[in-house]
């Protein structure tokens, strides 16, 4: 029934393709007639002539509209998925796998494989004379993903593996990196996939349609943005992939890294079961056909929308960019009816194959889809705004599940599982396939360069606690301290009285804390004890230092306007205006966008250095281009308010006194990303004491929580 509906389907995009070409030729019908009308003298006189000359006229320039059209969707570069192609020699048991999987479903094999750093496995189509023979490897060895001329906004077919996300780092499942298990945190929260309802994971080729014909195409589940030429050609080994030599080149079969680290061998098969079945609809001539007309639509589409051309240029590309949207929003609706019969054609013949085991491998792709992007918004994150890659991300995967599913309710079933062979095993050097996907993970998801370098440099999960978390911090203090000395201290001396800490309260240890926050008042320095006294007093206007400047001592409506990053509900009237938070938070945003704005990633990299962050808006974060292409494709977080980052600078700064004075140690934590370990154990209640604080105002049970730990707040901390 699906493979009917998806060739109707195709059937109807051809059909616009042949009006298309009807309504080119109808002019030039038209003077055929009028010529041999003449030449018979059934239609003669000067009027007739006249209307031959102007017929003759508007049928030239419409059939050279139409070859210049035809030419530019011709030749225009579809768009690719960034992805790391694996060559036979690199991984032959995987290659056996994929071909022994299309043999039991009779299906073609796909050409060659490819890794995406995603939780999704999906078909593509690389059959385009421009992407065959383009050999790209994106990874730590050195090699880029390219990026083409288009940025399409969705993709029709409909991989429904999910896609996406989750948990933190070490050494897997057969991979060659040794295993940092500091502290798995139980209860992930959500670990839920996504799930086609026809029969669990689909993947086949896609139909990219662009934002500016109308409603994108989509896909039902996952959505995915191709990037115009970005990614890999099949190259020499992968055209002699899985299919062979001497028959037509089927589709690439892309795998979602996570998987391949994740999962053992049945599970990986029952998984990949309906993507490599999508292969036989996808080999049907109409189907093909369609593709390629609405591939190359789209394509033409992002051609017409690129920068850089002259005026001329500018102009003709204008109308074949008119031309190729109306003839996209004509077949949008069949373009999707038939990827989705597809892939429900896919899924019905995979029924017949590992069906049983693939129900159960759903569980695994939703803890999966759970883990990657939790890791990579917790632990791969931070470090990107460093300027270092975790260069096994897939690894980190496996190190965050293992402990989770020892915790949660899978426990029952896990320790059967790890007596079967993990997938990765399927490749001959997982290690260097992992350094390959982090690396383009890290393009991808943040900007970073496609090469590593001096300011972009990998690094691995044993050297994260102290390369990147202690970093962080100190450097997290540094600008908080920075902001502190532009806006000067309070006016009204603060006693201890004064700062809800001289209550006599039991406990010497207590006491001493809330005296050497009251001392610290009136000796400003690098200390705790100093950002905690600022932030407790509520209403009491700063006396701005000598050489302040004028955005420090803008209201925070006007430093977050100028600065473009949001703050939430802290842009109000009246008291709040005055409220020490609300002024530290505002300056705090603006100091780290002039920092971003001027540091080493500014506009060329956004991996460099530590102004390499994304804390602005999502137009910033869009505004990198990487040669033909933009990235990042998938920009991982929405920009903070400036309470958010108030919050994060002070926990940050308290990390640095416990550090530096109780003996504490930064460490990783593979769900939650930088923790506190104290005594070798995570503590997990600092968060709500700081945004008591940084919210309330109420510095008391941070206070009780340093005196308990024996951190000295009226230390000065070590910055960077």
């Amino acid at each position: 029934m699906g493979a009917r509906v998806a060739r109707a389907r195709a059937l109807g995009v051809l059909r616009i393709r042949g009006r298309a070409l009807a309504v080119a030729l109808l002019p030039a019908a038209v003077f055929v007639i009028l010529l041999v009308a003449g030449a018979t003298e059934r239609l003669t006189g000067a009027a007739w002539d006249v209307v031959r000359w102007v017929v003759g006229a508007v049928a030239v320039v419409v059939l050279l509209c139409a070859v210049g059209v035809g030419l530019v969707v011709a030749r225009a570069r579809p768009a690719l998925s960034p992805t790391v192609p694996i060559p036979e020699h690199a991984a032959p048991d995987l290659y056996r796998l994929v071909r022994e999987l299309a043999d039991r479903l009779g299906v073609p094999a796909p050409s060659a494989i490819a890794l995406t750093p995603d939780c999704d496995s999906w078909l593509e189509d690389r059959t385009h004379r421009a992407h065959r023979g383009h050999d790209v490897v994106t990874g730590a060895s050195g090699t880029g993903v390219g990026s083409g001329a288009s940025a399409v906004a969705g993709s029709t077919s409909a991989p429904a593996t999910g896609s996406g996300s989750s948990s933190s780092s070490s050494s897997g499942s057969g991979s060659d990196t040794s295993s940092r298990g500091d502290d798995a945190v139980a209860g992930a929260g959500g670990a839920a996939g996504h799930e086609e309802p026809g029969g669990g994971t689909v993947g086949e080729s896609r139909t990219e349609a662009l934002a500016s014909a109308s409603t994108p195409v989509s896909r039902p589940v996952s959505h995915r943005v191709g990037t115009g030429g970005t990614g890999v050609g099949t190259g020499a080994d992968a055209r002699d992939g899985v299919h062979g030599r001497g028959g037509p080149l089927a589709p690439v079969l892309v795998i979602g890294s996570p998987f391949l680290w994740w999962m053992r061998v049945g599970e990986l098969r029952a998984v990949l079961a309906p993507v490599v079945a999508g292969t036989e609809p996808s080999a049907h001539p109409d189907i093909a056909a369609a593709r390629r007309f609405v591939r190359g639509l789209d394509a033409a589409v992002a051609v017409s929308a690129a920068p850089g051309r002259g005026p001329l240029a500018r102009v003709a590309l204008a109308g074949v960019g008119w031309v190729t949207r109306l003839m996209l929003r004509g077949c949008r609706v069949h373009a999707a009816e038939m990827e989705r019969g597809v892939a429900a054609a896919a899924a019905e013949r995979a029924q017949a194959v590992d069906y049983g085991p693939r129900i159960m491998a759903q569980e695994q792709v939703g803890l999966a889809y759970a883990g990657w992007d939790r890791l990579l918004t917790k632990v791969a994150l931070p470090a990107w705004r460093m300027g270092r890659w975790p260069s096994r991300l897939d690894a980190g995967v496996v190190a965050a599940l293992t402990e989770l599913s020892r915790r949660d309710r899978l426990a029952d079933n896990f320790s059967s599982r790890l007596n079967e062979r993990p997938a990765c095993d399927l490749l001959e050097e997982p290690g260097a396939m992992d350094e390959a996907a982090s690396l383009l993970a890290a393009r991808l998801f943040h900007g970073g360069p496609a090469e590593p370098g001096p300011d972009w440099a990998p690094i691995d999960w044993q050297s994260y606690p102290d390369e990147v978390v202690d970093r962080k911090w100190r450097s997290d203090a540094a600008r908080l301290h920075k902001v502190l000395d532009g806006l000067g201290e309070p006016q009204e001396s603060a006693s201890a009285g004064e700062l809800r800490g001289g209550e006599a309260r039991e406990g010497a240890h207590t006491d001493a804390s809330a005296d050497a926050v009251a001392r610290t008042a009136t000796d400003p320095g690098p200390t705790l004890a100093r950002v905690v006294n600022q932030l407790s007093l509520v209403g009491v206007p700063f006396t701005p230092a000598p050489a302040v400047s004028s955005a420090s001592t803008t209201h925070p409506t006007d430093i977050d306007t100028e600065t473009g990053i949001s703050t939430g509900t802290d842009t109000t009237s009246g008291a709040d205006r005055d409220d020490r938070a609300s002024l530290i938070a505002a300056a705090l945003s603006a100091e780290l966008s002039r920092e971003e704005a001027s540091g080493p990633g500014a506009g060329s990299s956004g991996g460099g250095g530590t102004g390499g962050g994304r804390h602005g808006s999502a137009a910033d974060a869009e505004a990198v281009w990487w040669g033909e292409g933009m990235m990042p494709l998938f920009p991982l977080q929405p920009p903070r308010t400036a309470r958010e980052l108030l919050a994060d600078h002070v926990r940050a700064m308290v990390c640095c006194a416990a550090v530096d004075t109780a003996g504490a140690a930064p460490g990783l934590d593979w769900l939650d990303g930088p923790s506190l370990l104290i005594d070798g154990q995570r503590d997990a209640g600092l968060g709500p004491l700081v945004l008591s604080l940084v919210e309330d105002g109420d510095p008391e049970p941070l206070k009780d929580w340093l005196a308990d730990r024996g951190v000295r707040a009226d230390k000065p901390v070590r910055l960077v």
